[in-house]
């Protein structure tokens, strides 16, 4: 398998900081482990799990193109 020229990007720093919402209230707003959340915002997650993803989508009201771009490396 050849190795992709894009990688997957977190945009959910830069949701959270218009929204004025730090990692926390993220944390306690969604539901998700804290931990879960800042690797998100710390753009550091391997894997994305697709029920995370869902509900960070809800709790921020933005859509997923929104929350995750394709970037070129």
């Amino acid at each position: 398998m050849e190795e992709s020229q894009f990688i997957v990007k977190s945009n959910l720093k830069e949701i959270l900081d218009k929204k004025g919402w730090s990692i926390r209230k993220c944390s306690d707003m969604s539901g998700l482990k804290f931990e879960t959340v800042r690797r998100l915002y710390n753009d550091t997650t391997q894997r994305y799990q697709r029920e995370t993803l869902a509900v960070l989508c809800e709790t921020l009201e933005v859509e997923i193109n929104e929350l995750l771009s394709l970037e070129k490396k």
